[in-house]
């Protein structure tokens, strides 16, 4: 049984990114746990409806900013989220994409040393490109494409990972480094072009549904909760020597900053996940296939033996029952928009 070390106590917390999908549940999570938090957002693809139940929660503080500009705020932890993480957003101004990842974590860095705060990257699968091992462990270097489209993403998060790592070793900084599988559930974009959101959209709308490549490409889905309750574990993760007090020469030994893969290990294909929702729809919409984007992976599958081990995680929330309560979500929004 995984036990919280200091997570029970109250802590005052930032959110970058706050906003947004995952960001929008884990300030969720963090304020009914009893925290204070405050979420950054400039409002790019997060949306204030994601936050309108928290919104006017006394423990909850919103405010409008770019991570690319510095800011001062006292903080015990700070989860860095702040990044468009589907293509279709983060390759629309890929020169912002790379400046969000790169200035964004020297920023949260900077202030994580100031005030001597423990903070986490949101890092992605994405960092192991088209991977050429599978399923794709933590020691894995990646075969990322340095000049492609979706580089800009790739690359941005990798530097990210190096900041982080460098600011351990050279300042001591306490972080923490997760790489985040495909995610999805309620409050996902429409418009985001991610699979599960695309599907659900065009089947309930009885439209094609868009298949790029053959289908049989893989994927590993992961339901947010699960998601939300791994980043939590592994930012509250401690070794004895932490709560003794940590050994600021030793940072690898006196502590587990990671990297650590989040997500299901559970793959299925692309062509698979399309006829699913088709039927749990009812939809009466046909399959179409086109060409497959450039560098996009053809097997994304994550190896969790580290968060098993350390975090005493993994999902357990079923494909079937995840995607059910994210076809109600869409459905749930479509009428409200009817009704308008």
């Amino acid at each position: 049984m995984y036990r919280y070390h200091t997570y029970n106590e109250p802590k005052r917390i930032l959110v970058t990114g706050g906003a947004g999908f995952i960001g929008s549940h884990l300030c969720e999570r963090l304020i009914n746990d009893g925290h204070e938090v405050i979420a950054l957002d400039n409002f790019f693809t997060g949306t204030k409806a994601n936050m309108g139940r928290i919104m006017k929660h006394p423990n909850f503080e919103f405010i409008r900013h770019d991570v690319t500009s510095p800011i001062l705020l006292e903080v015990d932890w700070i989860f860095n989220l702040a990044c468009p993480a589907s293509p279709i957003h983060y390759q629309y101004n890929p020169v912002k994409t790379i400046k969000v990842n790169v200035l964004g974590a020297l920023n949260m860095l900077g202030l994580a040393k100031r005030v001597k705060a423990r903070i986490m990257q949101a890092s992605t699968s994405e960092i192991y490109g088209d991977p050429e091992i599978h399923p794709q462990r933590e020691e894995y270097w990646g075969n990322v494409n340095p000049i492609g489209k979706r580089s800009c993403y790739d690359e941005g998060k990798r530097v990210a990972e190096t900041l982080f790592f460098d600011y351990m070793r050279q300042n001591s900084v306490d972080i923490k480094v997760i790489r985040i599988f495909n995610t999805y559930g309620p409050r996902m974009r429409p418009d985001d072009g991610r699979v599960v959101s695309n599907f659900i959209v065009q089947a309930i709308d009885n439209q094609p549904i868009t298949i790029y490549g053959d289908g049989m490409q893989t994927r590993s889905f992961c339901y947010i909760d699960d998601m939300i309750e791994g980043m939590i574990r592994m930012m509250d993760y401690e070794t004895g020597s932490q709560k003794r007090g940590r050994d600021y020469t030793k940072p690898y030994l006196s502590g587990f900053p990671g990297p650590i893969n989040l997500g299901n290990p559970h793959e299925v294909s692309i062509l698979e996940i399309a006829k699913n929702i088709i039927d749990m729809t009812g939809s009466r919409s046909e399959i179409v296939f086109e060409k497959l984007p450039e560098d996009d992976p053809k097997r994304r599958c994550p190896d969790i033996s580290k968060a098993k081990k350390y975090l005493k995680w993994e999902p357990r929330v079923h494909l079937k029952e995840g995607l059910e309560k994210t076809i109600g979500y869409f459905l749930e929004k479509k009428r409200g928009l009817k009704s308008r």
